[in-house]
């Protein structure tokens, strides 16, 4: 059965990242030809000139110079088309990523955007891309190796942690009502296959349903159940898509035990059943 390919980093190196610069008509980065695929691990891009698009979990992400942006070892994404891009790529073992950062970069209810930096911002990064590389390629030999280029990476990491936080509208940043959105994220994440009553979030974080549907809406304009719909039903449409799995599979993979509930619940979320969109979006 063909299911949604992944793409292991530990099969390309055992330092737990990987590092290029890519220029245009650049061999050595042929990620253009890589079909739709989920990683194992975290993908940075920092573009400096030229520009690009990507498919990121059936969005259309476009990159244009001075941008950085980063997508997530769930997402499934593929290169759609570059005009001559320059710039850099990163991928990184979520091993490497400390709590506090994978919060920055995972907490986004919203499907990320690309970020647009400062000249300054985008000398600096490029100056740290430029010395990470060197060392990543120049001390393979070298008693400190590790230690070097993984304190160069979380540096990195750092960066564009705050780069992104940074974007976050004031009245977002310190709220009650943005940090309930976190925590609520970093829940839905590794409990939506098996919890999908917002009541059942709202007693996790100790507050009531219609408090925590309040602060979500605040924070994101959307309730509590919309957004566990979203996470669910994005990853239903990715297997749709991407799997050979029937809809009886995919709907037991959700923790669905009842198939014709979820088959409802689709049909009445999208206007049309999950056969029709796999059928629709295959042509």
């Amino acid at each position: 059965m063909k299911s949604i390919p992944v793409d292991q980093l530990q099969n390309k190196t055992s330092t737990g990242l990987q590092i290029k610069a890519f220029r245009p008509g650049d061999e050595q980065h042929e990620t253009k030809n890589a079909g739709a695929h989920r990683d194992d691990h975290y993908i940075f891009f920092l573009l400096t000139n030229g520009s690009g698009t990507l498919k990121v979990d059936f969005q259309d992400i476009a990159l244009t110079a001075g941008q950085l942006y980063y997508i997530l070892p769930s997402q499934v994404h593929y290169r759609i088309k570059t005009d001559r891009p320059e710039g850099w790529f990163l991928a990184v073992d979520t091993s490497l990523i400390p709590p506090d950062l994978r919060d920055a970069f995972e907490r986004r209810l919203n499907l990320q955007a690309p970020c647009s930096l400062t000249d300054y911002e985008l000398k600096q990064y490029s100056n740290l891309l430029n010395l990470l590389r060197n060392e990543f390629i120049e001390r393979q030999d070298d008693k400190y190796y590790l230690p070097i280029i993984h304190t160069l990476v979380q540096s990195f990491l750092a960066m564009a942690a705050s780069t992104y936080n940074s974007v976050e509208t004031i009245e977002n940043k310190h709220t009650r009502s943005a940090e309930l959105a976190r925590q609520f994220k970093s829940l839905l994440t590794a409990h939506s296959h098996t919890i999908k009553n917002p009541s059942a979030y709202a007693s996790k974080l100790n507050v009531s349903p219609g408090y925590l549907n309040e602060a979500i809406k605040k924070v994101t304009g959307s309730t509590v159940s919309y957004w566990i719909q979203q996470e669910i039903f994005s990853e239903a449409k990715r297997l749709l898509y991407h799997s050979d799995a029937d809809v009886k599979q995919i709907a037991h993979e959700l923790g669905y035990t009842d198939y014709s509930y979820f088959i409802r619940s689709f049909s009445k979320a999208y206007g049309l059943s999950p056969l029709k969109f796999r059928l629709l979006n295959r042509k």
